[in-house]
């Protein structure tokens, strides 16, 4: 304890001298003018004018103790509306200031720490604010790149009536301001073909009438009665029920290829951001359509993270899902891998339903690669990136369309992206490609989702 006095004397200490910093020129005139005064009425004798150096010393250093005493009891509070904003579209911030003191504030002014791409630091002028009283002001940020943006501290500055002293303090905390890649509503197509297993009208004879387990469980409170399983009953003693299983749902595997060397350029408009927002933008579709999602990078890793299901949208509900792989990429990053093996481990067997990928440059053994990507999935669309292209905005290489057929050639339904391509044309065309190769390619393919 006593150890601990010292400091704690020192930080009161320093807090005072730091106080006293805090005075203006007005203020430290004034405190100078009144040792003026009270030398010169000490010299001549003469008593009105000490008081009047008292009262010009004495001002400021009250208007100290006072700022000093209000900037603890005030407290500030921030939220964000909303937390999670797509690229380009605004979000608006709301700070709120209260006076928990039984003495009204002076000057208070207000200033909020942004990132410099969210536009310019926020600045506010508030009047005096009255014992318990409170205070709300709002302002508005944008950013047109995607990731995660930290808002604050806020910084309170107080100020007398008299301009004599001021004094600033700074909160602690802060929020985090997500921008998500911006998304594209996509048309309700249907590819041809159909895959047993897949699609609604699986799904939807599943959600109506679950298929029965054939181990029946103990009745519960809230089970229905005509789910009782009599022989069962009889045979334990006690109610027992026959469980039913949850739907299975179609799956579907979205792949985005984040390789640094498998794209050119950046900035908003370059070919990497169009294939992350691309990628949003079907994760967002497939959701919609009640498919169970994840995202899958060229590093291996997915999201959600690998488990039982390894999908998102089959035990979580779908808006909490999509936050999660929107969260992920608003953040994503270039990566420093060359190949996409990692990727294809993750991909088991075939039974990973469909695979949606969004690929930059291949070279031809990451086509092989990417070709083997087939056999695992129950069906397989890609959305090929040449990023030299989009840097010169020229025409499709002769190498893109060799990777191009290739692709096709081991089942998968390929699409060359040109330069600013709209996601939903391209999926248009990819319904159709695959409704003409559908006779020569037999049945296995999308399904119900696209619709």
């Amino acid at each position: 304890m006593a150890a601990g006095s010292p400091a704690a004397g020192g930080e009161e200490n320093g807090g005072l001298r730091a106080a006293l910093g805090g005075l203006t020129t007005r203020g430290r005139s004034f405190v100078a003018a009144g040792l003026a005064a009270a030398v010169c009425a000490y010299v001549l004798g003469q008593r009105d004018l000490l008081r009047v150096g008292l009262l010009l010393g004495v001002l400021p250093l009250m208007c100290v103790a006072v700022l000093y005493r209000t900037r603890y009891r005030v407290a500030a509070s921030r939220r964000l509306s909303p937390s999670r904003v797509p690229a380009g579209s605004e979000a608006r911030v709301h700070l709120r200031m209260d006076n928990v003191s039984r003495m009204p504030t002076g000057l208070l002014m207000l200033q909020d720490h942004v990132p410099y791409v969210l536009g310019p630091r926020p600045r506010f002028v508030l009047d005096r604010v009255e014992p318990g009283g409170r205070r709300e002001v709002s302002y508005r940020v944008r950013s047109d790149l995607r990731g995660r943006y930290p808002l604050g501290p806020l910084q309170l500055r107080l100020s007398d009536p008299f301009g004599l002293c001021e004094l600033t303090r700074s909160f602690s905390a802060y929020d985090t301001l997500t921008v998500i890649p911006r998304t594209e509503p996509l048309p309700p197509v249907r590819l041809a073909g159909e895959s047993s297993g897949y699609g609604e009208g699986r799904q939807r004879s599943l959600a109506l009438a679950g298929d029965d387990d054939v181990i029946p469980r103990t009745y519960r409170q809230g089970d229905e009665l005509r789910r009782v399983h009599w022989r069962s009953t009889a045979r334990y003693g006690e109610l027992m029920v026959r469980r039913e299983e949850q739907p299975q749902r179609a799956r579907c595997t979205v792949l985005l290829d984040t390789r640094r060397i498998a794209y050119q350029g950046a900035g908003p408009d370059s070919a990497f951001e169009w294939a992350v927002s691309a990628a949003a933008s079907v994760l967002v579709h497939m959701l919609e359509r009640g498919f169970a999602v994840r995202l899958l990078t060229d590093t291996g890793s997915s999201v959600p993270s690998p488990g039982a299901e390894g999908f998102a949208g089959s035990t979580q509900d779908s808006a909490d899902s999509a936050g999660l792989m929107m969260d992920t990429l608003a953040v994503v990053d270039h990566s420093d891998g060359a190949g996409l093996s990692r990727a294809y481990d993750v991909l088991r067997g075939g039974n990973e339903g469909l695979l949606i990928a969004f690929v930059g440059d291949l070279d031809e053994e990451q086509a092989a690669v990417a070709a083997r990507m087939r056999q695992r999935s129950g069906g397989a669309l890609a959305f090929v990136l040449d990023s030299g292209q989009w840097v010169t905005s020229g025409a499709v290489a002769g190498a893109v369309e060799e990777r191009l057929r290739r692709l096709r050639e081991a089942g998968w339904t390929a699409v060359a992206v040109p330069p600013g391509a709209a996601l939903a044309e391209l999926w248009r065309q990819a319904a159709q490609e695959r409704a003409d190769a559908a006779p020569a390619g037999g049945t296995d393919g999308f399904s119900g989702g696209w619709s």
